[in-house]
């Protein structure tokens, strides 16, 4: 599979080195020194990331006519700052990672093979195999309907309904996998819909086993063979672990609200656990909400946190895979904990992360860290 890339950049001694970073990801790189020239190549050909140099005259509105004329989902913009300050535009202007100039190799390494690993993960969540068997919806509350399915992926599918639908609302379907008759139940989220009934639908608690049969069925009845999964993120340290959540120091941070998939391992013991990045420090780290959506997840985890404060001074090898790139909190969101369960510092922390600067954060997780030390002296 081959991504592309756009550099939007008059600095030629950075593009030259982001020219030499990207070539090392195997992926394509194509450069433009004046941004409506950029925009207009965007809005007639797939551009898999996009590099931006913020000192760059004209890059505001550039990036509000991307958002407004030329949106794409698999582009991710990231933004290369004139300083610090520059990370506070991230919002404004719908990018998801940012470096400094000038560019730090390491870091804009780092930062790129997050992004790389989101895009392989979006290719692949949105590669989908036509299909034509008939589907039984319901849609919350409403009547039964009938439908077509046109299309299937192993994390959504196109279909089309006999009356219009409303995205945002729920829906559980059912309908007969062609060839081998296997029937699939599944409860999803309507992301899209137009007048004549036809739907975009988001699946929603996928258990391993379906995911494993929708994945199967897609490898073998796929006209070209599907993108591969993206590799986990290995370089990263877990630093803070409670019920609700986590923090990892990594160069590699994703997005806040990616979805993310964990996989934490000490000695024999291994958990496998879904979330939701609520906090990320460029360059430094993340914070992940664990989904926690049953009480065998939960457990999970809480045996694996007994099991590591059993053993003093063990570092669990940790691997971070994306699941989904960052599309607000509607989707991927995580369940409430139960009340009994509610007393967690750490995952306060997480919440109400998006409200503090990395040095105010960084300094209240040192401080939870203390305060732990001296109740378990």
């Amino acid at each position: 599979m081959t991504l592309s890339s756009m550099v939007v950049s008059r600095d030629w001694q950075e593009v030259s080195v982001l020219e030499c970073i990207l070539g090392s990801l195997h992926i394509d790189v194509a450069v433009e020194s004046e941004p409506r020239r950029a925009l207009s190549r965007i809005a007639k050909s797939k551009v898999d990331a996009l590099i931006v140099d913020c000192d760059l005259n004209g890059t505001g509105q550039f990036f509000r006519e991307l958002r407004r004329e030329a949106p794409r989902a698999n582009t991710v913009p990231l933004v290369i700052m004139g300083g610090p300050q520059g990370r506070q535009g991230l919002e404004t202007t719908g990018a998801m990672f940012a470096f400094d100039k000038p560019i730090s190799v390491e870091q804009a390494e780092a930062s790129l093979r997050a992004a790389t690993a989101l895009i392989k993960r979006e290719r692949r969540r949105s590669f989908r195999v036509p299909v034509q068997v008939p589907i039984q919806l319901q849609i919350q509350d409403g009547a039964p309907l009938e439908g077509i399915l046109l299309d299937l992926s192993e994390d959504g599918m196109d279909m089309l309904a006999a009356q219009p639908l409303a995205p945002g609302s729920t829906v559980s379907a059912k309908f007969n996998l062609p060839d081998n008759n296997t029937e699939i139940q599944v409860n999803g989220e309507i992301a899209w819909a137009s007048p004549n009934g036809q739907a975009g639908v988001r699946f929603l608690d996928v258990s391993e086993s379906l995911r494993a049969t929708l994945k199967t069925w897609v490898l073998a009845n796929a006209p070209e063979t599907p993108p591969p999964d993206p590799e986990p993120v290995s370089q990263c340290t877990l630093t803070d672990l409670s019920l609700g959540g986590c923090y990892v120091e990594t160069e590699s941070p994703f997005p806040e609200r990616s979805g993310i998939t964990l996989c934490l391992k000490a000695e024999d013991m291994e958990v496998q656990a879904e979330g939701l990045v609520r906090v990320m420090h460029p360059g430094f780290g993340m914070g992940i909400e664990f989904a926690a959506r049953t009480t065998d997840e939960r457990a999970q985890v809480a045996r694996f946190i007994g099991f590591l404060t059993s053993r003093p001074g063990m570092l669990p090898a940790l691997l971070i895979t994306p699941r989904i790139l960052a599309e607000g909190d509607h989707y991927n969101q995580p369940e409430p904990l139960p009340a009994e369960e509610l007393d967690d510092p750490l995952l306060e922390l997480l919440r109400n992360g998006e409200s503090l600067n990395q040095e105010e954060f960084l300094q209240q997780l040192r401080q939870q860290r203390s305060s732990e030390e001296v109740t378990s002296a």
